[in-house]
């Protein structure tokens, strides 16, 4: 599945995957993500107590950071067809709303492996995500198939959405960190939180 992105007059971009066009921001501004949140719950204010949010984090490869596990440089939140894609490592503060929304009890994180990016989340920032959901556990058990246990977010795509999806490996592996990324960068990482979204929206028969 092709997968373009265009950058809009209003200071936001325009991702499409599928049939869907994704509004993603990318900031490295607290002030940008109070904004964004402020958003969500505006536009999702009736489905607050059952609210299903894809995410994601990249980090660079750990080629040299030697033994210290290499900080998570993005953090990728994803509702509906809105996406955050914020540069944590760069920011200027993590404003306390962030710490907020990830902590509120109402809302199910999704994510592929989700723990380990959680972990990762608390141990670089002192982030705390309080409900979690790993869509391989939750697509074997709601789909009948054990051997989704060990599937990628590529197989849980084609499973659930029946759509072929592109993780290029060059992207995957690429920086990260810096403070300027490609548009192939921010695609990967736009389309892995909503890819996430959705299928976790598919098997918990969400209304977005």
């Amino acid at each position: 599945m092709a997968t373009s992105i265009s950058y809009t007059n209003d200071g936001h971009y325009r991702v499409s995957f599928d049939d869907d066009d994704i509004r993603t921001t990318l900031t490295y501004y607290g002030d940008t993500v109070d904004a964004w949140l402020d958003e969500i719950y505006r536009i999702h204010r009736r489905r607050l107590h059952r609210l299903v949010v894809g995410l994601d984090v990249e980090w660079r490869p750990s080629y040299g950071y030697g033994y210290t596990a290499p900080p998570v440089a993005l953090l990728q939140i994803c509702v509906g067809r809105r996406c955050l894609v914020f540069q944590i490592l760069h920011a200027d503060y993590i404003p306390d709303s962030l710490f907020d929304f990830l902590a509120d009890e109402r809302f199910t994180f999704v994510g592929v492996g989700i723990d380990d990016d959680v972990q990762k989340l608390r141990a670089g920032y002192g982030l705390e995500v309080e409900c979690t959901e790993d869509l391989r556990s939750l697509a074997a058990d709601e789909l009948g198939n054990p051997a989704l246990r060990s599937a990628g977010l590529e197989a849980l795509v084609w499973e659930v959405m029946g759509v072929q999806m592109s993780k290029p490996h060059h992207v995957r592996v690429s920086a990260w960190d810096s403070r300027v990324l490609s548009y192939n960068q921010l695609m990967y990482a736009c389309v892995d939180a909503f890819a996430s979204f959705e299928v976790g929206r598919s098997l918990y028969d969400g209304d977005y």
